[in-house]
């Protein structure tokens, strides 16, 4: 008796150290009981048996109200406190408790590439009546806990989303479902190879044709890091989880524009808030799919009843992504209804066809297409709405006609002509060479044709503002490599920005490279009038997007045109650092679908210019983060239909897009001016404990590093591209 007061004693003392972490010391009268409970664990053999039975049953009591209090109290910055917390749930609970069986792959504990990341094969059983039917799946997740002191608080490490990605592939070579578990407060902020964005870019970029289901369950979802493993075509969370676009101490610092030290405790429970980070924040956003309830103040370490809710919840979900692929729509909802108990009423196979596969793929597709469109300005109401569709009916059925009925026909003509010619020459052979040879002879040999030149004379004019003063600049490298002043007309003219002594490159406004790299009157903006908006009521933010309309003309970061390079047709976005930074959000994303999908149709290059970007807009939240999968799904769908997909990056390119939908282009360039990586110095020392180098983000390293594929002179910019558009690519491509 006396051993199991001894034990209910440590779980009530634990269970009370919890209360008073989540809802602070002075919440009701914690402290108290705490302090009640910690006198009688370190005098435990002084007190009596009737002492001890008292204390505990009237702690347990008061604790029982305490916990339902508190949950009614309940803040967001409060649930955040509760998956961070030792005794939450962590993926190794949910590996012994979930599931019926598992094996670890990849390396155990210590010994293993990333510990941050674990990957498991494992099984589920599910009983339908008296018959016990074994499921196998692969989980991937992060690992907060079992060791906090090498897995980094569940930040992954490169390596570990490329072991991620490995098992992914591997679950869909076995054409077995995959369940994601997300419990990190993001990414380890680092480019060492195989890179930060640029392998969470690959993880998206795979994820988005994965041919077997995938389910995600999240905890604790931190930006970029929780998307490596969260696009799913299911997405559960967890009800005392919180999914964000970034840590609400991250986004306090941002807004009181702290350099160093800790932002104010009251500001951190703001942004907080106002991030709409919860569970049921998401569900409203349309950002997950599912809540799974857990129990007052959220579910620990031995909440048994919540682990055998989970198995039932992910088995049922497994089910529905699977049925969907089979179009029984009456079944599938009733079928789904009565998977309410431990005992299933139904069995479902989830070995999916070929066409069932597809199916699954273009059903993932339509689903993050239309994610978070409600939160873009754009036309509304019926005419337009129609004006719209016929657009792109005629604009599909035309190029359709075009490319694959016309210049189908004309390639299979041309192919079956160059093959007869062939098989001629071959047969004219020994009487044409001694021909062939008399007349190079005479006439001299033929010279291979040159590649096309570019005609300068086409580029338009514009000239940087700064570029009429008359005065001279200092080159920010003067010291170091000797460079006198140059003379500002020449050096925004002819220069093009460019110190023609040592190479370093000057900020330009965006315009600059509409007029000086594109064909003469070639370029056409379309999609225009979509507006970025203020999605969660974030405060202020409607007057900064307001001040941002009013002083750039634009309506967000994103601009999309078609134009021309040397006569070459090209459909094109552009990242502008003039609003909002270059930041992404809803609109953002949707303009970016929208002119990967124009070049799909068109059968057109596809350029992305980044003058700048930050990264996601925090003030969008989640809305924005979904923009990573929602671009990176279009990215995927334009190279598999065998379009050329060059971005260009310029200034500072980090974060999300750069992690996503932008790293994710077979080919990637950088002008000298580039600082290009995942996340800033600042983050990578709060993370790390190290500062970076000061020359961690140039293009040298990303080139070194693998993430870009060559450096460029801006004076060479339009050369450049021409050529790329000339040479990269299969001879297939459309636009040939």
């Amino acid at each position: 008796m006396r051993i199991e007061n001894h034990k209910r004693l440590k779980e009530l003392l634990e269970k009370a150290e919890y209360i008073r972490d989540i809802k602070g010391e002075d919440f009701e009268n914690i402290m108290e009981v705490y302090s009640q409970l910690m006198h009688a664990f370190e005098n435990f053999y002084d007190l009596s048996e009737e002492e001890i039975d008292a204390l505990l049953n009237s702690s347990e009591k008061r604790l029982e109200e305490l916990t339902l209090l508190g949950e009614e109290t309940l803040t967001p910055y409060e649930i955040v406190k509760i998956t961070r917390h030792p005794q939450r749930f962590t993926l190794q609970d949910i590996l012994e408790n979930v599931y019926d069986s598992y094996v670890e792959l990849g390396g155990e504990g210590e010994i293993n590439i990333d510990p941050a990341v674990r990957c498991a094969k494992a099984m589920l059983i599910r009983r339908v009546g008296d018959d016990f039917h074994v499921h196998q799946v692969m989980v991937i997740g992060h690992e907060k806990g079992s060791g906090e002191e090498f897995r980094r608080g569940g930040s992954a490490a490169p390596w570990g989303n490329e072991k991620a990605l490995r098992y992914m592939r591997m679950a869909e070579t076995e054409g077995i479902p995959i369940h994601f578990f997300i419990f990190t407060p993001g990414a380890y902020p680092i480019e060492d190879y195989p890179g930060a964005a640029q392998q969470i870019a690959r993880n998206l970029y795979t994820m988005a044709k994965l041919q077997v289901p995938m389910i995600s369950f999240i905890s604790e979802g931190g930006s970029g890091g929780a998307e490596a493993i969260g696009l799913a075509d299911l997405r559960l969370m967890a009800e005392k989880g919180y999914y964000s676009v970034i840590s609400p101490e991250g986004a306090a610092a941002i807004v009181a524009k702290l350099r160093d030290g800790r932002p104010p405790r009251e500001l951190v429970e703001k942004m907080a808030k106002a991030l709409k980070l919860t569970a049921r924040d998401n569900l409203e956003l349309g950002t997950i799919d599912r809540i799974i309830p857990e129990p007052p103040l959220g579910a620990r370490k031995r909440d048994y009843e919540f682990f055998k809710r989970l198995k039932i919840e992910l088995i049922k979900a497994t089910d529905e992504v699977v049925l969907r692929t089979r179009g029984f729509k009456t079944f599938t909802k009733h079928a789904l209804s009565k998977q309410t108990t431990e005992n299933f009423s139904y069995y479902v196979d989830w070995d999916l066809s070929e066409d069932e596969r597809e199916i699954l793929v273009e059903l993932r597709y339509e689903k993050y297409r239309k994610m978070t469109q409600w939160a873009v300005s754009m036309p509304k109401g019926l005419s337009h709405a129609l004006k719209e569709k016929g657009e792109n009916f005629f604009r599909v059925l035309s190029n359709e006609i075009k490319y694959r009925v016309l210049k189908s026909g004309h390639k299979t003509f041309k192919r079956l002509i160059d093959d007869i010619l062939s098989e001629s020459s071959l047969l004219l052979k020994p009487v044409s060479d001694p021909v062939k040879t008399v007349y190079n002879l005479i006439v001299g040999k033929k010279v291979k044709p040159k590649l096309p030149t570019i005609p300068e004379e086409e580029v338009g004019v514009y000239e940087v503002p700064v570029a009429l003063e008359d005065r001279t600049v200092t080159c920010p490298q003067a010291e170091k490599y000797g460079c006198p002043d140059i003379w500002v007309p020449d050096l925004y003219g002819e220069f093009c920005g460019v110190c023609p002594y040592c190479g370093y490159h000057f900020f330009l406004e965006y315009q600059w490279y509409l007029n000086n790299v594109f064909d003469r009157g070639s370029i056409k903006f379309f999609d225009e009038e979509i507006a970025s908006t203020n999605p969660l009521n974030f405060e202020g933010h409607a007057e900064k997007l307001k001040e941002d309309r009013k002083r750039t003309g634009l309506n967000s970061a994103f601009l999309s045109f078609t134009a021309k390079i040397g006569g070459i047709s090209v459909v094109c976005g552009m990242l502008v650092a003039d609003f909002r930074q270059g930041t992404v959000g809803a609109a953002e994303g949707e303009k970016f679908i929208r002119a990967i999908q124009l070049a799909k149709i068109t059968r057109r290059p596809f350029l992305m210019f980044v003058h700048s970007t930050g990264g996601i807009r925090i003030q969008e939240g989640t809305v924005g983060v979904v923009q990573m999968p929602r671009c990176t799904m279009a990215v995927r769908d334009y190279v598999d239909a065998g379009g050329l997909y060059l971005v260009i990056y310029d200034n500072n390119s980090y974060a999300g897009p750069v992690a996503s939908f932008l790293g994710s282009a077979p080919y990637q360039f950088a002008l000298k001016s580039t600082r290009l990586g995942f996340a800033g110095p600042r983050v990578i020392h709060e993370t790390t404990g190290q500062p970076p180098p000061p020359d961690y983000h140039s293009a040298e390293n990303a080139l070194r590093r693998g993430h870009i594929q060559g450096i460029w002179d801006r004076r060479e910019l339009r050369k450049r591209i021409f050529h790329a558009l000339i040479t990269m690519g299969g001879k297939n491509l459309y636009y040939r």
